[in-house]
């Protein structure tokens, strides 16, 4: 087989016509073009071009994609855009706030919320894994040719996030929680049995750094293109210095056989060099930091211990820790003097064995299944025991996940039984970064995002939309959950090596 090819291609701002041009070349240069159903997976975790507007791939780049297509491929049978967005926002919300739902009809394509799609049972059977099966939603199961379009960042849990980890988003809210823990690494790897991504390309114009939710815009101007997820994310962690071996989710899935990790087995085209890259990518930060870290300094004082299971490391980098992380800066996005006015707050991850010295007043909250912690708290003995359960009592096929109301109702209601406790327990396996938000404002007494007037009314119309075409599909169309793959699903990638290898 002829190696897997990454081509690098300078693109200094969002014109459309230049980055349609860009991808159309790199299409045609791959060989492989784009036939059947295609759809277009973007970055799409949070969008609003005020408080969140460089988080996800911007509508330019997302225009010359699918204008690309319709130049190589003008008869394909459905051209479509793909999503689940995160924190429990309605996905067709998050379209608009983008700017791709104007896209999407100047294409004449169809767009997929994958929160309203039914969702497929998919066997994997490449070892190691953490199940037998994933879901996905059918858009995906059925796709004839995928293309993948992340935008180029940093993650809290992960390191950086390009064309692997993009996959969590073809996940609805119940499954993507799922082993979202000290496994994520793995996780993510057993994602990429679920599709083969045919052709990628990666908004690399302006990065995001720092974060995922809400990174610090890094002025890159690439586009990063390629036929293989993890030569591509290999390419893009030389870029930034790192050994791609010592990015989990991307080593792993070169242990599974996605793809190579050497730079003699990776073919580099385009017009920018491998060393150019790295120039212009000089001073990109990324986002692995530890939470007693990131809070240094401010009214939160937070104590992390390892994860419950034996894992290498003592610390849970892809649960709670990276939630708070991101929670905390939403925080801040959409109430200025959030800082400012945050009451003083001690929270604790995980096994935690050291001292806890809160200040007057100050509540202690034990976040996670797996906190535990024992000793003395205002002359008093304090045991928080661990509730934490072993993965194989999660079933896929009775996963479930609490809507944003819900998620409020429960946090409220917890905080209102324990306002006069010094502590809290904050249950969940992971806590998500919407429950983390909603404690942080209302025990900080800062502004709840959730309220802000700018995204309140859009909000609810997107959520009632969202809730009553689930409820029409499910009474005259399919089932929310299939246990079996739809027989048109697209076949195993036939570039890999079989599971048996």
């Amino acid at each position: 087989m002829s190696k897997p090819t990454v081509i690098l291609r300078r693109c200094p701002s969002y014109d459309v016509d230049r980055i349609r041009g860009i991808v159309r070349e790199g299409l045609q240069s791959l060989g492989d073009l784009p036939r059947g159903r295609v759809l277009v997976k973007p970055n799409g975790v949070i969008a609003h071009r005020r408080f969140f507007p460089h988080a996800f791939t911007r509508p330019e780049f997302l225009d010359g994609v699918l204008g690309a297509v319709r130049d190589t491929a003008p008869d394909v049978q459905e051209l479509a855009v793909g999503e689940r967005c995160g924190i429990t926002i309605p996905t067709r919300m998050v379209f608009a706030h983008a700017g791709w739902t104007r896209v999407v009809k100047r294409h004449r394509a169809k767009a997929y919320y994958f929160d309203e799609e039914p969702q497929v049972e998919v066997k994997l059977t490449r070892e190691p894994r953490l199940r037998d099966f994933l879901y996905t939603p059918a858009p995906v199961a059925r796709a004839d040719y995928l293309i993948n379009c992340p935008k180029f960042k940093a993650h809290p849990w992960t390191t950086v996030t390009f064309a692997l980890k993009n996959f969590i988003g073809i996940q609805n809210d119940p499954d993507r929680l799922i082993d979202h823990d000290h496994r994520l690494d793995e996780k993510i790897a057993d994602l990429q049995e679920i599709a083969q991504q045919r052709f990628i390309a990666i908004d690399a114009i302006e990065a995001g750094q720092d974060r995922m939710l809400t990174p610090v815009p890094f002025d890159l101007g690439l586009v990063i293109m390629g036929d293989n997820p993890v030569a591509v994310d290999a390419t893009c962690c030389r870029m930034l210095g790192l050994d791609p071996a010592a990015i989990g989710h991307v080593r792993l899935a070169h242990e599974k056989g996605f793809g190579p990790l050497d730079e003699g087995e990776i073919a580099l085209d385009g017009d920018v060099t491998l060393e150019q890259a790295r120039g212009q990518a000089k001073g990109f930060r990324v986002g692995l930091i530890r939470v007693e870290k990131y809070f240094k300094d401010t009214r939160i004082t937070a104590l992390a211990g390892p994860p419950p299971e034996k894992v290498p490391g003592d610390y849970c980098w892809g649960g709670c820790p990276g939630a708070i992380e991101e929670a905390i800066e939403i925080v801040r996005q959409l109430d200025e003097r959030a800082d400012e006015k945050m009451k003083p707050l001690t929270v604790v991850f995980g096994g935690y064995e050291g001292p806890i010295t809160p200040r007057a007043g100050e509540k202690v909250v034990f976040i996670g299944d797996c906190a535990r912690w024992e000793g003395t708290l205002d002359g008093q003995p304090v045991k928080i025991e661990s509730l934490y359960r072993d993965r194989g009592h999660h079933d896929p096929h009775r996963a479930r996940a609490d809507g944003i109301f819900m998620k409020m109702a429960k946090v409220f209601w917890s905080l209102f039984r324990r306002r006069k406790q010094r502590t809290l327990r904050a249950p969940g396996c992971p806590v998500s970064v919407a429950e983390h938000t909603l404690l942080l404002a209302r025990l900080g007494g800062t502004r709840n995002p959730y309220f802000v007037p700018a995204s309140a009314v859009p909000f609810m119309r997107a959520y009632v939309t969202s809730k009553v075409v689930r409820c029409f599909r499910r009474l005259f169309g399919m089932p929310a959950r299939i246990r079996a793959a739809l027989p048109e699903a697209s076949p195993a990638p036939k570039s890999l090596p079989p599971a048996s290898e």
